[in-house]
C-alpha cells in the first residue's frame, strides 16, 4: 500500500466519516495558520454511540492501511473524541459539544477544503 499525503489521507477520513452518516462534516487546511498539523476534520454524530463507531470505523479503514494514531483522547461519554494521526487531527463531537468549543470559529481564519452537511 502506497503512503497517504495528507491532503489524500484527509479525504479518506472525510470519505470514512460520511460513509457512517457522520453530520456537518468539515475539513479545514490549518497549514497556514498553525503548526499542529495540516489538516483538521471536524463531525458530529447523533447520540454519544454513534460519536464511539465513527472513532472505530476511521480507525478500522486507515488501520487497513496500516495507518494509526499517534494519540487518541476522549471518549464518547465525554462528548468529544479526538484521534491524532499527525498531520490530519480528526475531532468528533456529541451535538452541543461542538456548539459549545466552536472549534470552526476558533480556526475561523483556515481554509474550508470540504463541508458535507
Amino acid at each position: 500500500m502506497r503512503d497517504l499525503d495528507s491532503s489524500e489521507l484527509a479525504h479518506k477520513i472525510v470519505d470514512v466519516l460520511s460513509e457512517k452518516k457522520g453530520i456537518d462534516i468539515l475539513l479545514l487546511d490549518v497549514r497556514e495558520v498553525s503548526l499542529l498539523a495540516d489538516y483538521f476534520v471536524l463531525c458530529t454524530g447523533e447520540v454519544d454511540r454513534h460519536v464511539q463507531a465513527l472513532a472505530e470505523e476511521v480507525n478500522r479503514a486507515l488501520k487497513a492501511l496500516e495507518i494509526f494514531p499517534l494519540h487518541s483522547g476522549g471518549d464518547a461519554g465525554s462528548g468529544w473524541m479526538l484521534l491524532d494521526y499527525g498531520d490530519v487531527v480528526v475531532h468528533l463531537f456529541a451535538g452541543r459539544t461542538r456548539e459549545y468549543y466552536r472549534l470552526e470559529e476558533l480556526w475561523k481564519d483556515a481554509r474550508v477544503v470540504v463541508r458535507v452537511l
